[in-house]
């Protein structure tokens, strides 16, 4: 959004409420959360096979 180019990973939940309602938000899918360093903004990605770099600085 602001042109960041440094993030930070997190898991993020993806709840549901019906799976809320059977009190069973255990089991909701999760994504992964790459957080801009800059404005905060939050990408999300859910493709289980998204892989990341690190650049060596």
């Amino acid at each position: 959004m602001c042109q960041g180019d440094e993030f930070r990973e997190r898991g993020v939940k993806l709840n549901s409420s019906g799976f809320e309602f059977f009190n069973l938000a255990w089991a909701d899918e999760t994504a992964t959360g790459l957080i801009c360093l800059s404005c905060g903004y939050v990408h999300l990605f859910v493709n289980p096979d998204i892989r990341l770099h690190r650049v060596r600085r």
